[in-house]
């Protein structure tokens, strides 16, 4: 389970935000995509190879900026390694993905 929520665009599809562990080592990112409902934006996640991702709620919903970010991004989803730093710029699934996959098993 992770921290997270969403917010409903006014063309009905939805920003789903979630914080989830860090997959190479300790601490968290945020990790946002957009799609047409908050199924649908879980499948995403997990047909990108993060697994276990569930949203219970709607208790950390992205803000404005997030919203923006995701929204220009090509693919719809992007992750911040430090969720609480404002500063750091927003990275493609697919780099999180890569350092995951990077780590000797």
């Amino acid at each position: 389970m992770a921290d997270g929520g969403f917010v409903r665009l006014p063309d009905g599809s939805v920003v789903v935000a979630l914080t989830l562990p860090r997959p190479e080592g300790p601490g968290r990112v945020r990790v946002l995509v957009h799609a047409r409902n908050r199924a649908r934006a879980l499948t995403r996640l997990r047909n990108a190879g993060l697994r276990s991702v569930y949203l219970r709620g709607n208790a950390s919903p992205p803000t404005p900026d997030a919203v923006t970010a995701v929204l220009h991004h090509p693919e719809g989803m992007v992750w911040r390694g430090s969720p609480e730093d404002l500063t750091e710029p927003w990275q493609p699934v697919a780099a999180l993905l890569r350092l995951a996959r990077a780590l000797p098993s």
